[in-house]
């Protein structure tokens, strides 16, 4: 285990060298969260001004949904997990090209993206419809039924994290890309858990840090009773925190491309160590 959190670093460390050599990764990520939002305000405004006109006089609302209420959830699932597995493969398409030691561009990412929109749209159906299932039995269970169906969704995404490299790399139809991707989990579950994990505790700690000392800063300025400090704070640790999602979206999507690449053609892609790989992809002992 001690061998798969080394190797998970390394190849971290790897995948942050190839964001410095090349920050136009950042665009996939900035412009998924922007779209994103104006995807949730599109639903959620709408949504918002129909419950307020509809709320009875007394107050009373009944907080069962109906079939309506849950297509228009499942609507915007669909919508969403489109948006974000569009750019999500944009993205690891134009990491692919790097790692390829190919000429890259955020045009070719978009490029590639586009070409693969049908079986996009087929992958995000699929995802919308598992997330939608678990959300209405999870809605029935008790606390320990709620328990197991977030495990069943995580060993959902664990199991599907390779499915965008599987659709940035081939033209295949994204049932086959879930059963590629669950292949090639047997072969680095350490990687892919530990690696994603590791970037997830790492970044978590450091917006958390972020969002400590901000706050510490504007209880200083609000002590000083400038409000001109409190929005300079407030402003830069915002931006400070959008970065930091930025990179680790990045770093998410270069490693996967990595991982697959490897398990692909069977060699290190530009920057990553070949034994190192080997060794992430080493057959399990029976």
């Amino acid at each position: 285990m001690a061998g798969k959190f080394a190797r998970s670093w390394a190849l971290m460390k790897a995948s942050a060298a190839v964001l410095r050599s090349d920050k136009s990764l950042l665009v996939f990520p900035l412009l998924s969260g922007l779209c994103t939002l104006l995807v949730a305000a599109s639903f959620l405004i709408p949504v918002g001004v129909m419950v307020i006109g509809s709320e009875p006089a007394g107050g009373a609302i009944d907080h069962g949904m109906s079939v309506g209420a849950y297509l228009l959830m499942f609507g915007f699932y669909l919508v969403q997990y489109f948006v974000i597995i569009f750019f999500q493969t944009a993205l690891t398409g134009a990491a692919l090209m790097h790692l390829r030691g190919e000429p890259t561009s955020v045009a070719a990412g978009f490029a590639l993206a586009r070409s693969r929109l049908p079986t996009i749209l087929g992958y995000a159906l699929i995802a919308a419809t598992v997330g939608m299932l678990l959300r209405m039995v999870q809605e029935r269970l008790g606390l320990i039924g709620r328990l197991v169906i977030g495990f069943i969704g995580l060993a959902w995404t664990v199991a599907t994290f390779l499915v965008v490299p599987v659709l940035a790399s081939k033209d295949v139809g994204p049932v086959d890309a879930v059963r590629e991707s669950v292949e090639l989990l047997k072969r680095s579950w350490g990687e892919n858990l530990i690696g994603n994990g590791g970037m997830g505790l790492v970044f978590g700690l450091l917006m958390f840090v972020a969002v400590l000392v901000a706050a510490v800063l504007i209880g200083g300025a609000l002590a000083l009773h400038s409000v001109a400090a409190v929005l300079l704070v407030a402003v830069v640790a915002v931006l400070g925190l959008i970065l930091l999602g930025l990179i680790q979206a990045s770093l998410q999507g270069i490693y996967s491309a990595a991982l697959y690449r490897y398990a692909e053609a069977g060699e290190a892609s530009v920057g990553f160590d070949q034994a190192l790989l080997e060794q992430a992809f080493a057959p399990k002992k029976k």
